[in-house]
């Protein structure tokens, strides 16, 4: 195993790196910036004018935008959507209405929640195929960007539904986040879709490449706010002495660090596993194991790491026009997206106790 970036890796994430250089928007602003780059090409199939790379390049390409703290729809277009919907494998049809509209700036999301259940194994929204079409009923919770997404990934009892977010039937209802980013409760009622756009199994996948995209935002976060917390203490004087020279201060960056790294590898590892061809039964279980371990790395590790680092910078820590704040309300949001702390410990022990 070599987790070291390769060209195609480091190219990616130099242009994002250039892209931050250039524009100084860190919101929805920066999507049509990212969108003529060319980064949203990337992980799109060759005949649709993408570069068809993989998770590895979209992984870097997450992890930079996070590490400064961007706030945009890429970690739901590309990794709960592209990648996802290329595992699964789409109809010419649908894959010609997709795949090119991602690369010209069209938003994609997914329903990965149900009320009381995160990332849910059983979905109980129904499909029902009537005819060349199917009808999709239920509700989905924390759905990020379900305002404006072109396409709604939504698991139900028979596969997973794209459904076109215009479509009649759908009710949004606005939840509260910590990072400002738009988010809803879906209520479906009879919504109808074509046969074809719904694609049969496909969780799995689906929950795969969300989580290993989720564990890339986290640990460009982690090291994002690291780095910005270092120059602080590093910088800001207390009694005529840098704060880096307190033992107490030292020992506290020392030890949000430590967890940076663990988390880095924990990404590492879960994103080169999942990356790969291979589809034995081992290498299968492999994968899911690192995904737990991250997931539960994430929940448990991140949002405190980042409670350290908003106590290393004092009051400064609570004025907004800092960016401290765009990466602790980010990371807050994503442990409660993984269903928090004691649900990724319990799946985490299922798993160890099932081996």
């Amino acid at each position: 195993m070599d987790f070291t970036r390769d060209e195609s890796q480091d190219a990616v994430a130099e242009v994002v790196v250039s892209l931050l250089e250039r524009d100084s928007a860190r919101d929805i602003a920066l999507w049509p910036i990212i969108a003529d780059s060319g980064l949203l090409a990337v992980p799109l199939p060759e005949r649709f004018g993408g570069d068809d790379m993989g998770l590895l390049e979209v992984a870097a390409m997450l992890t930079e935008l996070a590490r400064a703290a961007a706030q945009t729809p890429a970690l739901v277009t590309l990794g709960f959507g592209v990648l996802p919907l290329k595992a699964i494998g789409l109809p010419d049809a649908l894959a010609e209405k997709v795949f090119p509209a991602v690369a010209e700036g069209a938003v994609l999301t997914a329903a990965l929640h149900e009320t009381g259940s995160p990332f849910t194994v059983k979905p109980e929204t129904t499909a029902v195929t009537d005819g060349a079409t199917v009808r999709v009923s239920g509700r989905k919770v924390a759905v990020p960007y379900a305002d404006t997404a072109r396409w709604i990934l939504v698991p139900t009892d028979n596969g997973i539904a794209v459904v076109d977010g215009d479509a009649a039937g759908i009710t949004r209802i606005a939840s509260p986040t910590s990072d400002g980013v738009p988010e809803f409760s879906l209520q479906l009622d009879q919504v109808v879709i074509p046969a074809e756009q719904l694609l049969p199994g496909g969780l799995t996948e689906l929950h795969r490449f969300a989580l290993a995209s989720l564990g890339a935002v986290a640990d460009g976060l982690l090291a994002g706010v690291v780095s910005l917390t270092a120059e602080h203490v590093r910088t800001r004087q207390q009694f005529g002495r840098p704060l880096a020279e307190f033992q107490a201060v030292a020992q506290q960056i020392a030890d949000v660090y430590v967890v940076s790294r663990t988390l880095h590898a924990a990404a590492c590892s879960a994103t080169w596993a999942l990356a790969q061809q291979e589809q034995s039964a081992g290498h299968l279980e492999r994968i899911d194991d690192d995904l737990d371990v991250l997931a539960y790395t994430v929940a448990a590790e991140l949002p405190a790491a980042m409670q350290k680092c908003h106590h290393l910078h004092g009051g400064l820590g609570v004025d907004i026009t800092h960016p401290l704040h765009r990466y602790y309300s980010q990371a807050k949001d994503i442990a409660r997206w993984l269903g928090g702390e004691s649900f990724r410990l319990d799946r985490l022990g299922a798993r160890c106790s099932s081996n």
